[in-house]
């Protein structure tokens, strides 16, 4: 059980920066000085529960940790670390780990610099009004240029850098000095630890042997073991069963949670439906006045159908999908049906990685074969008639002659660059109906970039594409920014006559025909041939505007006549036209799975 500290000797502080700049590392690292892992239990990534974060070295979940640290002037302080994922899709899990910290420390690579995401991530914390302690990670590598890129963080953000951290995760220099800074920098929280209890639900997941758990900050009183406590927003009442503090080997029990403190509540429920992550946890008799405001629940931003290859496995897929939400409950989905693939979801994720990521774990976890339209977004449309409807699916979309306006969502896109990709990325902005706000040199070799971008532009594959077209040098960030108005129309594909709903998709109006065009060339290469010739359209509602043959697979009626009337062979090849016409009436076309996720292949 862990000692009790006064609320003057807390630190509770995350870990912010840009993907891959080593915040797993320096968090294992912190976390082997204050001798919460021996060096046996050690191993890299500690932080990293899933298999597929350590596969990818991402991460996807934020985790806690609490430390107990002998400050070399002897007093005891306990740090509460959390560590937070770096990529764009993952940022609402930034913020909420935020939102319970006092202090940030925001890591910069030596060699790369500031990057998109540290840049958003800053502005986080500071909307926080958290204590930022720069840190300049990987100074063992050759081109570590420190004082640059401390030089570049004054420039880029406007951060005063003159009490900065150089340390290296990987070989612990500079770590103790970081853990000395964290204690003298970063306020101790304040709360009144004799009012009602007042506590934020900041994670919750579901373990099979407990139940649904929630991961809280207590901001003002304590929690108990045996406390009867309320969940503001449902005004549900629940007995604390148990209580613990996150460990990264197994968590430590103790009696109450005090002001200032992250632990674990166990109430036993059977979902975390009823531990929303944002609501407020206060004791039941005597309740604190006023929940804690201002934290968002996340909010998918792309949509894909997900649908099992064998159908009769959609009980198991929607199981599965229960399961996960109790670990992952920004996940969002609804049963859909297609003519195409059968029964299966609509699921609202983050963005294409989280959408990657959870395909990857439904498959791996639940033993699932799957298939996942092409991603869109969500858009508002403006019918005739005055009403406004929300579509997911552009199979949803009313037909042309009800729609007043079409709203699509668009974002603010932040990229870095070095100056000499310059001209690339504003070519593939263009492309991707980018309106430019902002060009700032930050530096003689970088540029930052801030763009207004339609967000169905950046759901296929922009990130690919300026990887690609800037050698993996750029980085990219993005924050939604609201509706506006677009010219848009749907594009049905037609195979064989038939409308196959799991390919439709939502266009500008200027690019459909080159869209339709590619979309039909690319669908002849992966549909098979049939004994029938399969005509492949792309039209806008009955205007048809390309299309396609696969050709029929040909048999050679006429080999077996050998010499004799003309009229005999031309017998036979009507036979056969008139028997390949019969066919095409009453034979069907399998569109192979490949097909579907070829939009993503359109430019």
């Amino acid at each position: 059980m862990s000692k009790k500290v006064p609320q003057s000797h807390i630190r509770n502080f995350s870990i912010i920066a840009h993907i891959d700049h080593g915040k797993s590392t320096l968090a294992d690292r912190i976390i082997q000085e204050c001798g919460a892992v021996t060096d046996r239990q050690m191993s890299s990534q500690v932080m990293d529960t899933m298999d597929i974060e350590k596969e990818r070295g991402i991460t996807i979940k934020a985790q806690s940790v609490r430390l107990d640290y002998i400050a070399k002037d002897g007093e005891h302080y306990i740090l509460n670390l959390i560590d937070t994922p770096g990529h764009v899709d993952f940022s609402y899990e930034v913020s909420r780990s935020l939102a319970s910290s006092e202090g940030a420390l925001l890591i910069i690579d030596a060699a790369q610099g500031v990057e998109a995401q540290t840049i958003a991530n800053v502005y986080i914390a500071l909307e926080n009004d958290l204590e930022l302690i720069p840190v300049v990670n990987k100074i063992d590598l050759p081109s570590a240029e420190p004082y640059r890129v401390l030089e570049e963080v004054e420039e880029a953000i406007g951060l005063d850098c003159t009490e900065h951290s150089l340390v290296s995760a990987k070989t612990g220099e500079g770590v103790p000095e970081l853990i000395e800074a964290i204690v003298g920098r970063i306020p101790a929280p304040n709360g009144d630890e004799n009012a009602p209890t007042k506590s934020l639900i900041y994670d919750s997941w579901f373990d099979n042997y407990l139940g649904a758990l929630a991961l809280v900050r207590v901001y003002e009183g304590k929690i108990e073991k045996g406390q009867k406590v309320q969940i503001m927003s449902t005004k549900e009442e629940h007995q604390v069963l148990d209580l613990m503090y996150p460990n990264p080997i197994a968590p430590i029990k103790t009696d109450s949670i005090n002001t200032g403190e992250i632990g674990i509540v166990v109430t036993g429920l059977k979902s975390v439906d009823g531990l929303q992550v944002g609501d407020t946890i206060t004791d039941a008799k005597n309740p604190t006045a006023k929940s804690i405001e201002g934290f968002e629940s996340a909010k998918p931003f792309v949509f894909a159908g997900i649908y099992p290859i064998e159908t009769d496995k959609f009980e198991d897929l929607r199981d599965a999908l229960n399961k996960l939400k109790l670990n992952d409950s920004s996940i969002s989905f609804e049963p859909e049906s297609s003519l195409a693939l059968g029964s299966g979801f609509r699921t609202g994720f983050l963005g294409m990685l989280h959408m990657e990521v959870i395909k990857e774990r439904l498959e791996r976890e639940f033993n699932l074969e799957l298939i996942a339209t092409a991603p869109t977004v969500i858009y508002e449309v403006e019918k005739t008639n005055g009403e406004r409807i929300t579509i997911q699916n552009p199979f949803d979309l009313p037909p042309a002659q009800n729609i007043a306006k079409i709203y699509e969502p668009y974002i603010k896109a932040t990229i870095l660059t070095p100056s000499e990709f310059l001209g690339n990325i504003i070519k593939l902005l263009n492309d991707k109906r980018g309106i430019q706000v902002k060009m700032d040199y930050i530096n003689e070799t970088r540029v930052l970039l801030e763009y207004d971008i339609p967000m169905n532009e950046i759901v296929m594959d922009f990130y690919d594409k300026l990887k690609s077209t800037t050698k993996g040098y750029a980085s990219f960030d993005y924050e939604p920014i609201g509706f506006r108005e677009g010219k848009l129309v749907k594009l049905d594909i037609r195979v064989a006559g038939e409308v196959v709903d799991a390919l439709s998709i939502i266009v500008p109006e200027k690019k459909a025909r080159s869209r339709g065009l590619a979309f039909v060339n690319s669908l002849k290469e992966l549909i098979p041939r049939q004994l029938f010739e399969v005509a492949i359209q792309a039209s806008i509602g009955n205007n048809i505007i390309a299309r396609t043959n696969v050709k029929a697979m040909g048999k050679n009626v006429t080999a077996k006549c050998y010499g004799g009337d003309i009229t005999r062979k031309r017998k036979l090849l009507e036979k056969q036209k008139a028997g390949k016409k019969r066919m095409k009436a009453i034979g069907s076309v399998n569109v192979p799975q490949e097909a579907f996720m070829a939009v993503l292949k359109l430019d």
